[in-house]
């Protein structure tokens, strides 16, 4: 048995927060809002010229193709039913839909009834896997938990190297085994010091790897076998963390290893660098997981539990007269 944890807020005012959120989006922002707004900031009547003019417009903004189609399909609804006049409501109209599409899956991560909560943690090479399970364990340490790593990619010494110098930078211990180690014995040895030493998180790291290539698949499939001998309902989330700057191609990823990896929630990594942030309301929609962490920068700070309503207010261009809320 699982429950899902409540969300708590990170240190610091919720403002400095939405404001890193802000920033982050800029670029996807840019796109998005300014092309949308070539169409709503006209001040119009709606008709049916008018929106086919914006189902364009939402689909030059990279938000993708299951997006736009349910966006469009809920204007034209609430605007034969007449619930939207003039271009004037589309914007609110668009921020209120996306919030309520996106806020119908939790993003609160799932913990143990008792016991370690393990997560395994999955992804393609160079998605910024390592990077992103110090960021995610710099959020549980932040909000009072004992915190183990557990360094599963042991066929690249790199990535044992930085999460070791991770871990001492923010303080939890890890466990690491021999190079070219079985990463399956390092996550049992890992699960089985979660459990003796009392720890509330386990964050296992596994090696970069494709859902073509069989053999690392079954990999995953013989970590989760192990430490499931010392905790029988592990992992409780299987965490995979996506490129943001790969746009709709990470919506494809995402489908195929959910298939694969029994794949629970998205870490959604290098929101800052890319235009392409709107892969964020394809995903959910698309593949049906639900994205639990955003990456917004370069340093372990740089993280944060999504909130569907603060990417949506942070995704709108305030400075077209779209008020934030």
């Amino acid at each position: 048995m699982v429950r899902q944890n409540p969300e708590r807020s990170e240190s610091g005012s919720r403002s400095s927060l939405f404001g890193k959120l802000r920033d982050a989006v800029s670029k996807t922002r840019k796109v998005f809002s300014r092309r949308v707004a070539t169409i709503v900031g006209l001040g119009q009547k709606i008709d049916e010229d008018l929106l086919e003019e914006l189902e364009e417009a939402l689909l030059e903004s990279d938000i993708g193709v299951d997006t736009c189609e349910y966006l469009m399909v809920d204007l034209r609804q609430a605007w034969k039913a007449g619930e939207i006049d003039t271009t004037d409501d589309i914007f609110p109209f668009l921020k209120a839909d996306l919030k309520h599409r996106l806020s119908a899956k939790s993003s609160a991560i799932m913990t143990a009834e008792s016991g370690p909560t393990v997560i395994l943690v999955v992804g393609v090479n160079g998605a910024g896997k390592t990077t992103s399970i110090a960021k995610m364990a710099r959020i549980f340490v932040k909000e009072g938990k004992k915190v183990l790593l557990a360094a599963g990619d042991t066929f690249r010494a790199a990535a044992v190297q930085q999460l070791v110098t991770w871990s001492t930078r923010i303080g939890c211990e890890i466990v690491t085994g021999e190079d070219g180690a079985d990463p399956a014995s390092v996550a049992f040895k890992a699960c089985t010091k979660a459990v003796e030493e009392r720890y509330d998180i386990l964050l296992i790291d596994t090696a970069g790897r494709l859902h073509t290539q069989k053999d690392l698949m079954d990999e995953l499939a013989k970590i989760t076998r192990v430490i499931q001998k010392q905790v029988a309902d592990a992992p409780h989330e299987a965490i995979m963390v996506i490129d943001a700057t790969t746009g709709q191609n990470a919506v494809q990823q995402a489908k195929l290893f959910k298939e694969t990896a029994a794949v629970t929630g998205i870490f959604l990594a290098k929101l800052d660098g890319t235009a392409k942030g709107g892969a964020v309301l394809t995903i959910d929609r698309a593949v049906g997981i639900p994205v639990k962490f955003v990456g917004l920068g370069e340093t372990f700070e740089d993280v944060q539990r999504f909130n569907a309503h603060a990417f949506v207010d942070a995704l709108f261009d305030e400075s077209l007269g779209v008020e934030a809320g």
